[in-house]
């Protein structure tokens, strides 16, 4: 069940965590996730915006580092907010991203203690362990699960992200449409427009990379970097597909892309 807490609100627009950075004691070593290429004694990243994307491709790091924010926030690795532990997953759960917040510090101005991890392998889980909890408290469960796959996601994210809070999501593309991906854009403008919550977000979508005003990030092997739409590789790959797709196709079953 959830440990009540009590929701710290304030009056200054996000971002609330302005920055991450490796501790002066941090013993950093060969082993995942302490030999990611971007990481090391002088890593730093500052947030100035309300919403920021990681973008980059499979074993760059961009969820793990999504995964350290959250376990910095106190949520659980499963996805959920403070004091929520839906699924029991003592042997399921990738720790990377809280070994990693072990090597990190955070600053925050203020320290806004509200929001929600969110995890698309995890979210039947935790709609279920919402609509259980409200059932047992007496009130009307929010019933997400109620709605088709993507219907339930977005509905989810609107109600979720309409409050204060730290946001962090982890590739929510997975179980979204293109059209419902648009949906969440619109969520995510909104947000970035009012500063009403802190958005930090892995995708590998160029649709929902293009929240307008956000700050864009992408990880390669040579670093952590600021970036603009036009300029990822996912971007690229599906312009490339769209002026030509049966060139592309070509190409792609040549190996050549």
């Amino acid at each position: 069940m959830s440990a009540m807490r009590k929701t710290r609100l304030t009056s200054l627009p996000a971002p609330y965590l302005k920055r991450l950075w490796v501790r002066e004691d941090a013993v950093l070593s060969e082993e995942y996730p302490f030999n990611l290429p971007w990481l090391d004694k002088d890593f730093a990243l500052d947030f100035a915006t309300p919403v920021t994307i990681i973008v980059g491709e499979n074993g760059t790091g961009k969820s793990t580092l999504v995964e350290a924010v959250a376990a910095l926030c106190g949520y659980d690795e499963a996805g959920g907010g403070k004091g929520y532990m839906p699924v029991d997953h003592s042997r399921a759960i990738d720790r990377s991203g809280a070994l990693l917040a072990s090597a990190l510090r955070a600053a925050w101005l203020p320290k806004v203690t509200a929001g929600w991890f969110f995890r698309a392998e995890s979210f039947f889980s935790v709609a279920r362990f919402l609509d259980e909890a409200a059932r047992d408290a007496n009130a009307a469960p929010p019933d997400f699960l109620s709605w088709s796959h993507g219907e339930g996601f977005v509905r989810f994210f609107e109600e979720r992200m309409s409050k204060q809070g730290v946001y962090l999501l982890d590739e929510p593309e997975s179980a979204l449409s293109p059209k419902r991906q648009l949906e969440l854009l619109r969520v995510f403008h909104t947000i970035q427009g009012s500063a009403s919550a802190q958005i930090i977000m892995a995708t590998h979508s160029p649709i929902l990379m293009a929240v307008s005003g956000a700050r864009l990030l992408e990880i390669t092997p040579a670093g952590l970097a600021e970036t603009e739409l036009r300029d990822t590789r996912h971007f690229k790959l599906y312009r490339d597909f769209t002026e030509d797709p049966d060139d592309f196709v070509a190409r792609a079953l040549r190996d050549e892309i």
